[in-house]
């Protein structure tokens, strides 16, 4: 399994046919956060460190994540 880190906010997160779901908007605890509707200012937020996790995303288990490289994350299915 892949764990993510603080590093990997503002990564595209694709499924496994490469199609975008959203963006890693901030990760706690070890959790990954997925914004779905991420826009260019959740973008700029992102690149500066600025976590920006609210209640319209979604908790990424480990489990369903394939693999993370520098330019993106992954999904099993």
């Amino acid at each position: 399994m892949t764990e993510l880190t603080e590093s990997d906010e503002g990564k595209p997160v694709k499924t496994a046919d490469g199609d975008q779901i959203g963006m890693i908007s901030g990760v706690r605890g070890g959790t990954a956060y997925v914004d779905p509707d991420a826009g260019i200012t959740d973008r700029i937020k992102s690149m500066l460190g600025w976590e920006d996790v609210d209640e319209d995303d979604y908790a990424l288990a480990e489990s369903e994540i394939d693999t993370v490289t520098d330019d993106e994350v992954r999904l099993s299915r």
